[in-house]
C-alpha cells in the first residue's frame, strides 16, 4: 500500500516506522501535551505529521502495545530527557533573555530564593562530598550561613578532623565581609550548583511510578502486567515506588485525623465505599462516633457506584494526602518499606 493512502486499520505496531510509533503516540497523548510538539525539529515535525495524517484507524490493542514499549524503555532507562543546554535554547526561543535567566537559576539548583536557600534543599552528603576539597575557612562561612540542622548533618558527614577544624573556625569567625561573601555565593553557583543539576537525575522508576499513580485503577493494572511480561523488574520498581490509596493505612492517628478535616466528606464516604475493611476501620476509628455513623449512612445511600467514580474519588484523597505531606502537616510512609516518607 502507498504510503499516500491511509490505512484503514492499523493491528501490528510491528508494520509501523518509527515516525508512526511517534505520531501514535502522541495523538493517544492528546492535545493538553502539546509542548512535545515544541521540543522537535522542523524535520521530525513535518515527519511525524505526514505519518499521521496517513495511519487511519489504530486499534487499541496497537496503541497499548506502543504504549507499554515506551514505558519500558523509560523504566529501563532507555529515553532521553533532553539536557540543561538544549532546555535554555528552547526557552530562549519564546521567552525574553530576563524571564530565561531567572528560570534557569531556578532549574540550576534546589528550590530556594537565595544560594543559602538552595544548599538547604541539598542532600548533607552530596553537599559534604563538595565541601570536604575546600578550605575550612570557606566550609565555616558556608555551614554558618544554612540553617543549624542542615549544618549538623553536613557536619557529620565530613572526615571528622576536617570538621573539627571547620568548628574551630567557626567559634573565631568574625563578620564576613560581603566581597568575599558574594566571591563564595559565585564559586557555588558555578562550580557545584550546575554540576549538581547536570548530573543529578530523577529515576526514571520514580517518574514512571508518578504517572501509573495517575492512572485509573483498571489501566494501572493493565499496564503493570504488559509491563511484567516484558520486564519483571521494572514492574516491582515501579509498583513498590507507588503511593496508592491502600498505603493511607499505615497513616498514624494524627495523620488520619488531619486528613478527615481537609477532604470534602463526599469525597471521602466515596473513596471509602471501595475501601480494604483495614483502611476503613482506620479512618471509622478516628472520627467521632456521630460523625461515623453520619458517614456510614451517607455511603450506604449512595447504593452502588462506578468503579471509575471510586477510583477518582481516592486518587483525589491521595492527592490531598500528599499536598498535607509536602507541607509537613502529616508524614506518607512509603509503600512496601518501613522509612517514613514525605512526598
Amino acid at each position: 500500500m502507498s504510503k499516500a493512502l491511509a490505512r484503514t486499520v492499523v493491528d501490528d505496531p510491528g508494520a509501523l516506522t518509527g515516525a508512526e510509533k511517534a505520531a501514535v503516540l502522541l495523538l493517544a497523548l492528546g492535545e493538553e501535551h502539546r509542548v512535545l510538539w515544541e521540543a522537535l525539529d522542523d524535520e521530525e515535525i513535518r515527519d511525524i505529521s505526514q505519518a499521521m495524517s496517513n495511519l487511519g484507524t489504530v486499534t487499541s490493542n496497537v496503541v497499548e502495545s506502543l504504549l507499554v514499549e515506551f514505558v519500558g524503555g523509560v523504566g529501563t532507562g532507555g529515553a532521553v530527557l533532553g539536557s540543561f543546554d538544549q532546555t535554555q535554547r528552547l526557552l530562549a526561543s519564546f521567552l525574553p533573555d530576563s524571564k530565561v535567566d531567572a528560570l534557569m537559576e531556578e532549574i540550576r539548583g534546589p528550590a530556594g530564593r537565595t544560594m543559602w536557600d538552595k544548599l538547604g534543599n541539598v542532600n548533607e552528603a552530596v553537599l559534604a562530598a563538595y565541601l570536604k576539597n575546600e578550605y575550612p575557612q570557606t566550609v565555616a562561612v558556608v555551614l554558618s550561613k544554612i540553617k543549624s540542622d542542615h549544618a549538623a548533618r553536613v557536619l557529620g558527614c565530613l572526615p571528622e578532623e576536617f570538621a573539627l577544624e571547620c568548628v574551630n573556625r567557626m567559634l573565631r569567625m568574625e563578620p564576613v565581609q560581603k566581597e568575599i561573601l558574594d566571591k563564595i555565593e559565585q564559586t557555588l553557583r558555578t562550580e557545584f550548583m550546575s554540576n549538581l543539576a547536570r548530573t543529578s537525575k530523577r529515576d526514571s522508576h520514580e517518574q514512571m511510578a508518578d504517572i501509573f499513580n495517575n492512572f485509573d485503577r483498571q489501566t494501572e493494572q493493565r499496564f503493570l502486567s504488559a509491563l511484567e511480561d516484558r520486564n519483571k523488574e521494572a514492574a516491582e520498581r515501579i509498583r513498590a515506588l507507588m503511593f496508592v490509596f491502600d498505603d493511607l493505612g499505615k497513616l498514624d492517628a494524627g495523620a488520619v485525623q488531619t486528613l478527615i478535616r481537609t477532604v470534602e466528606k463526599e469525597q471521602l464516604g466515596l473513596a471509602l465505599k471501595g475501601a480494604s475493611d483495614k483502611v476503613r476501620t482506620l479512618f471509622f476509628e478516628n472520627m467521632s462516633e456521630r460523625a461515623a455513623k453520619i458517614l456510614r449512612e451517607e455511603m450506604e445511600g449512595m447504593g452502588p457506584v462506578r468503579l471509575k467514580d471510586v477510583d477518582a474519588a481516592q486518587g483525589g484523597v491521595v492527592q490531598v494526602a500528599k499536598d498535607l505531606a509536602a507541607k509537613g502537616e502529616i508524614m506518607l510512609v512509603e509503600q512496601g518499606g518501613d522509612d517514613e516518607l514525605v512526598y
